[in-house]
């Protein structure tokens, strides 16, 4: 079975003193060439968006917010990197891709645990496709707290044995 790895909006509009290390241990899984398939989201705040609207929240609506991070740019062609706006979880033409090629599992790693990784996930989830979540190369902006939350609900809700571990951990559950 091909493997198929996403990363979720590991971007420089995510990185903070709580994320900063997920970009170099999620190139390192990429180095491994484990996965036959390495596909990126990126999300956009857009105009109007709810995060605008009922949030004030005005960041990541264009550039250098919404560029990959940096160890991640070599290995992400454009045709491989899906634009999402909101917590649309997974976008319709990457939903399209992953249907036309029968994908049955995906590994997910990146930014925010809590959020976009936990919509991305159940949304694979809801496709019929096995998400696997590699919890020590994803994190949350908003810290350690908020990224156990959302592996207790993922654990909940796509099951605990699809949360696993890569050894990217450096022996620390968050950021050193």
């Amino acid at each position: 079975m091909a493997r198929t790895l996403l990363v979720v909006d590991v971007q420089q509009g995510f990185l903070n003193d709580f994320t900063r290390h997920i970009p170099g241990r999620v190139a390192s899984i990429i180095q491994e060439g484990v996965h036959d398939e390495v596909l990126f989201t990126c999300f956009v705040n857009t105009p109007g968006s709810p995060y605008r609207r009922l949030l004030g929240w005005e960041a990541c609506e264009g550039p250098p917010d919404t560029l990959l991070a940096p160890e991640l740019e070599q290995f992400a062609q454009p045709e491989l990197v899906f634009r999402k706006e909101g917590m649309a979880g997974i976008p319709d033409a990457l939903r399209e891709r992953l249907r036309d090629s029968k994908t049955e599992c995906v590994d997910l790693v990146g930014i925010d645990t809590d959020m976009c990784v936990l919509k991305c996930a159940m949304d694979l989830f809801d496709l019929g496709i096995e998400p696997v979540v590699l919890v020590d190369a994803c994190a949350s902006t908003a810290g350690l707290q908020a990224h156990l939350a959302g592996l207790a609900i993922l654990g909940r809700n796509i099951g605990a044995r699809q949360l696993r571990l890569v050894g990217r951990d450096e022996g620390f559950l968050a950021a050193p």
